[in-house]
Order: structure tokens, then C-alpha cells, then sequence
């Protein structure tokens, strides 16, 4: 009984709060005593600029959504580090790249196209590509590439707050290890709940009404994202 009616909701809080939030969490919104660290910041931080990693990755409602999309019908641990490394290596070049680079792309269009990326990720597991198409993209491929955009939604954020050059390299790795901290404590929370579910009949019956959430709620992202383009 618990695992037909309590287990099978396990993601919908998610995107419960996912629909409550505000546009500014969203757009990886910056809290206020990170965006004054940030403004005031001199020098080498190595450890405050891992924190700010990690709490943006836990709280990046976007990024934690196409993971739940990736990891849904992943069971073996070999696909999951394959696919897990596959989507670090793409966000970890833009981010690196995009801020040493001075590559400046428009955070809301970045952002619609993460939202597009959990769109993907939901119409791929309901089997949308095979069936109106009769043929899937590479996952692989797919998760690199938008890997690369997750990678500069971060990029822009961090662009934002004109970083002096001094220690700029050492602390955006810094950043990027917390983000790879955050990632690995979100993946322990999402692969928990998603193995546990698995042993419910439940998950099957209610896959497909999960990965059609997991669209809606990248539709809404790309809806916000855009909206804010275009007002801004």
C-alpha cells in the first residue's frame, strides 16, 4: 500500500516546489551575502568559492531536473558514471571556458535552453524521439552537448559579478569543484530515491506521468526564461 500511494510521488514535491518557486530562483538567483561576497571579493578564496559552487548546484532547480530525467531508467552503475561524467565534462569546459574566455552569451537565452534540455529529457524517456520520429537521438551525444549549456548558464552567472583577473583561475576551479561536490550529494539523494521507488510496482505505472512532469516543468523554465528576454 505505502509503495502504490506514498512512493510513487517521491519527485512530485519537486516539481511541486519547482512551479512554487520565484523567476529569480530559476535564473540560479544569487542570494545576498553570496552576491556581496562576490562583488567584494580580492584574491585567492578557494573555500568560500567551493561553497558557493556546491550550494548553486544543490539549489539549481534546472540542472537537478535533467539529472532526474538522465539517471530515471539508468540501472547500472556503469551508465550512470558514464552519463554523469559525459554531462560534467560539458559544464566544466564552458564554465572554465566561458569565463577565461570573456565568451559573453545572454543568461536568459542560456537558461531557455536548459529548460529545453529537461523538455528533451522527459519526450526521450516517454519515447517521443522513436515513436513521431522513428529514430533517438544519441543520448550520449545529447547529454554532452547540453552539458555545454548547463556549463554556461554557470558561466553567466559567475560573469556577472566582473571577478578581478588576479586568482580568477583558481577560483573559478574552486567554484567548480563545489559544483561537482553539489552534484555528487544531489545524484546520492536522487539515485536513493529513484532505486528505492524501482523495488514499487509503482514506478513503472507512474513513469510516464513523471517524465510528462519533468516536460511541463521545462517548459515553464523555457516560458520564464524567455519572458524575461524579452522584458528585460
Amino acid at each position: 500500500m505505502f509503495g502504490k500511494f506514498k512512493l510513487s510521488y517521491l519527485l512530485y514535491p519537486l516539481l511541486i516546489l519547482l512551479s512554487m518557486a520565484s523567476i529569480e530562483a530559476f535564473a540560479h538567483g544569487v542570494d545576498d551575502s553570496t552576491r556581496n561576497f562576490l562583488q567584494n571579493n580580492t584574491g585567492i578564496q578557494i573555500l568560500p568559492f567551493i561553497y558557493i559552487g556546491a550550494k548553486h548546484m544543490v539549489t539549481g532547480y534546472d540542472h537537478l531536473l535533467f539529472l532526474v530525467g538522465v539517471l530515471f531508467f539508468l540501472r547500472s552503475s556503469r551508465d550512470v558514471l558514464l552519463y554523469v561524467s559525459m554531462f560534467t565534462i560539458g559544464h566544466s569546459l564552458t564554465l572554465m571556458g566561458g569565463v577565461l574566455a570573456n565568451i559573453q552569451v545572454n543568461a536568459h537565452l542560456i537558461d531557455a535552453i536548459i529548460g529545453l534540455s529537461v523538455v528533451y529529457k522527459g519526450f526521450d524517456n516517454l519515447g517521443g524521439f522513436k515513436h513521431f520520429f522513428g529514430k533517438q537521438p544519441n543520448p550520449k551525444k545529447a547529454v554532452l552537448i547540453f552539458g555545454l549549456f548547463h556549463g554556461f548558464g554557470l558561466a553567466t552567472k559567475i560573469q556577472e559579478f566582473e571577478l578581478p583577473s588576479e586568482g580568477l583561475a583558481t577560483n573559478l576551479l574552486s567554484f567548480n569543484i563545489g559544483v561537482e561536490i553539489g552534484q555528487f550529494l544531489a545524484l546520492m539523494f536522487i539515485l536513493l530515491a529513484i532505486n528505492f521507488w524501482r523495488q514499487f510496482e509503482s514506478f513503472n505505472r507512474f513513469a510516464k506521468a513523471t517524465n510528462t512532469a519533468l516536460m511541463c516543468g521545462g517548459f515553464m523554465l523555457v516560458g520564464m526564461q524567455l519572458t524575461g528576454y524579452f522584458v528585460s
